[in-house]
C-alpha cells in the first residue's frame, strides 16, 4: 500500500511552504522570454521529492535553516536543470504530462535554459557562501553527465554488465538524491561522519528508486510515458540485462538484433518486453530493489525517533511503492 504523500510532507508543510516562494525568486530574471518559461517549469513543477529529502534529513538532525533553504534550492535548480537537458538528449516531447522545454521553445533554447538553471543554483550557493553545499551538488552534478556518457556509451555495443548498470544509476539517478540527503544534513550538523551517513542513505534509495523506474518499462501501468521506451532508445536496464544473461544464445542474438535495429516496431519491442516477463527479469530487479531499500532503511534506524524520522520512513516506501 502506497502511504499518503501528505502524512509524508507534514513535519516540513512549514519549510515546504516557504521553499516554493524562495525557488521562484531563484528562478527569477530580467529576461521576458526566460521569466515565461521559468513559469511555465513552475507551474507543471512535479512532487518534489529531493527538496523534501533535504528538509526531512535536517530535521532529523537539528531545526532547518537558512542553509537548508539554499540546499533545497540549489538541489530542486540542478534536478530541473538536468531535466530540461534530458529532454533534449533524448529527443522528447513530453515530461510528466505536459510537452517539454523543447517541444515548445526549441533545442537551442531548452539548453540555454537548463545551462541558465544549471549556473542560478551555483551562483545561489557562491552569494551565500555555501561551499560546502557548492562542492556537495557540483560533484554530483559531475557523477550525472558521466553515468549518461557512461550510458550512451554503453548502448551502442550493447555489452553492458549488471556491474556497469549499477555503476551507471549510481552516477546518474542515486548522486543527486545522495546530494540531497547530505546537503540537508549539512545545513544541520558539522559531524561529518553523520553527513556521509546520510549520503550512503540518499544513495540507496536512488538506486531503489531508478530500479523501481525501469521496471515501469516492462508494466502494465500508464507512468505518462510509453511502455518500451527504454528498448527504443537502446537503454539497457537491470531487468532486460538479468534476462539476456539468463537466455539462451541464439535467442539472446535474436533480442540484441531486435533492440538495435527494429527498435521502432511496436511488434518487436512488445516482443522483448513478453521475453523479459517471461525471463524472470522483473522479479529478480524487485528482489534488487527492495535490497537496496533495506540498506537505506538499516541505515535510518540508526537515528532517533521523531515525526521527521517517521515521515522519511514513508518517503522511503512511496519512492519504491508508487504505480508511476
Amino acid at each position: 500500500m502506497v502511504v499518503s504523500f501528505n502524512s509524508i510532507q507534514k513535519p516540513i508543510q512549514e519549510e515546504l511552504k516557504v521553499f516554493e516562494g524562495k525557488f521562484k525568486d531563484a528562478m527569477r530574471s530580467h529576461i521576458p522570454l526566460l521569466n515565461k518559461i521559468t513559469y511555465y517549469i513552475v507551474k507543471r513543477k512535479g512532487k518534489q521529492v529531493r527538496p523534501m529529502f533535504v528538509f526531512l534529513s535536517a530535521r532529523m538532525l537539528s531545526t532547518p535553516t537558512e542553509t537548508t533553504f539554499h540546499a533545497a534550492s540549489l538541489v530542486e535548480l540542478l534536478h530541473t536543470a538536468t531535466l530540461v537537458h534530458d529532454d533534449v538528449v533524448d529527443d522528447s516531447f513530453e515530461r510528466r504530462g505536459f510537452f517539454s522545454i523543447n517541444a515548445l521553445w526549441k533545442n537551442k533554447i531548452a539548453v540555454l535554459v537548463g545551462d541558465y538553471l544549471l549556473s542560478r543554483g551555483l551562483l545561489l550557493a557562491l552569494e551565500n557562501n555555501e561551499y560546502a553545499l557548492l562542492q556537495i551538488l557540483s560533484k554530483a552534478v559531475k557523477q550525472m553527465s558521466e553515468g549518461e556518457l557512461l550510458q550512451i556509451e554503453k548502448a551502442r555495443s550493447l555489452d553492458i554488465k549488471e556491474e556497469v548498470y549499477y555503476d551507471v544509476i549510481r552516477q546518474k539517478t542515486a548522486s543527486l538524491i545522495a546530494a540531497a540527503c547530505s546537503a540537508g544534513a549539512a545545513s544541520s550538523t558539522k559531524d561529518e561522519a553523520v553527513v556521509e551517513k546520510f549520503r550512503l542513505f540518499g544513495e540507496y534509495i536512488g538506486m531503489a528508486f531508478q530500479i523501481k523506474d525501469d521496471l515501469f518499462d516492462f508494466g502494465d501501468v500508464d507512468v505518462g510515458k510509453p511502455l518500451g521506451i527504454d528498448i527504443k532508445e537502446k537503454k539497457m536496464t537491470l531487468p532486460l540485462i538479468y534476462a539476456l544473461q539468463n537466455a539462451p544464445r541464439d535467442v539472446k542474438q535474436k533480442i540484441i538484433y531486435i533492440i538495435k535495429n527494429q527498435n521502432q516496431d511496436k511488434h518487436k519491442v512488445s516482443e522483448v518486453i513478453q521475453f523479459v516477463q517471461k525471463s524472470g527479469g522483473i522479479e529478480y530487479s524487485k528482489e534488487v530493489m527492495l535490497r537496496y531499500r533495506s540498506k537505506a532503511l538499516e541505515i535510518l534506524s540508526e537515528f532517533e525517533d521523531s515525526e521527521s524520522k517517521s515521515a522519511m520512513y514513508d518517503l522511503v516506501m512511496y519512492v519504491t511503492d508508487r504505480e508511476k
